[in-house]
């Protein structure tokens, strides 16, 4: 049982709400934290700077970090990419750098020195073990004000509480595309296996993974993200509901057995998402909310205008 979370502003000008978006989010989390008390993360589409893309890794908190540090710099320097802002958040280390030319490349490459938590020209990760009111001020989450993002809270079922086994999960060798998901996947092995074929890579054994890499790589082939919403509901085999981010787009979908929770909001501003209503609740208190559950099999996909 975890908890997904997601907001989406439709327009440059957005609604008040009285909190950023980053405390949005964690808002809805916390609201939903008896879904899963583990670990929390938060994707997070910043802005764009152009001619850079944004790296961070999962660094070592017990000791060596200047070494482990020095080996990055120097994997990304040997792929020149010329670091133009770096910041250390709790277990993991973010960079800016300048880099135009092939980003999967440039993962796979950089990957294979520590691990990565997520590539993109806007996209920034952020995840570890603990509750979404004590990560969030670490990882300088409420300072995020942004126009969309997802979030998560994991209970562990069937992998240990680490920080690179929290949610949200990037698509590895792909930009800017993220996913949150409450479930399982029982195909997983036979559509990695399948995937690896065609050449991708895959950092952990997590199912969430395999649906951020299977819709990188559908868009990859020239499908629209929600061409490829589509045919995960006919490729992937399981119970699960899943919320998927891209740099100007959000989007769900949900299995046929619909056993795994999911409600939304919207209006003319903006669209939320949560496992329980109470999450979508908390960002507008004491009103009456017009939220609809999705049916079963379907997905949806909201883009900015």
């Amino acid at each position: 049982m975890c908890c997904i979370a997601g907001i989406l502003f439709k327009h440059d000008k957005r609604p008040d709400l009285g909190l950023t978006t980053g405390q949005a989010l964690t808002e809805m989390l916390h609201a939903q934290v008896h879904r899963g008390p583990d670990s929390a993360g938060w994707a997070l589409y910043k802005n764009i700077h152009e001619g850079e893309i944004r790296l961070r890794f999962f660094i070592s908190q017990n000791g060596g970090l200047d070494e482990e540090i020095l080996k990055i710099k120097k994997a990304l320097a040997g792929q020149n990419a010329e670091i133009v802002q770096e910041q250390v958040l709790g277990c993991t280390y973010g960079v800016r750098v300048k880099y135009s030319r092939d980003i999967q490349k440039l993962s796979y490459a950089v990957g294979s020195v520590t691990e990565l938590v997520s590539v993109g020209s806007s996209l920034d990760i952020v995840k570890d073990v603990g509750l979404p009111y004590d990560l969030a001020p670490r990882y300088d989450v409420y300072n995020f004000d942004g126009n969309h993002g997802l979030a998560h809270t994991r209970l562990a079922t069937e992998s240990g509480v680490h920080p690179n086994t929290s949610h949200p999960f990037w698509a590895s060798g792909f930009s800017d595309v993220a996913t949150v998901h409450n479930g399982q996947i029982t195909n997983y092995w036979i559509m990695r296996r399948r995937l690896e074929r065609r050449g991708m890579e895959f950092q952990t054994e997590n199912d969430t993974e395999l649906i951020a890499v299977y819709l990188a790589y559908k868009m990859s082939q020239g499908a629209s993200l929600e061409d490829a919403l589509r045919t995960s509901l006919e490729d992937l085999d399981g119970t699960f509901s899943y919320l998927v981010a891209t740099e100007d787009s959000i989007g769900y979908a949900k299995d046929k057995l619909a056993a795994k929770p999911m409600v939304k909001y919207e209006d003319d501003d903006l669209i939320a998402i949560a496992s329980e209503e109470v999450g979508i609740n908390r960002l507008f208190p004491g009103r009456a909310l017009d939220t609809t559950e999705p049916p079963p099999l379907t997905y949806g996909l909201w883009s900015r205008s």
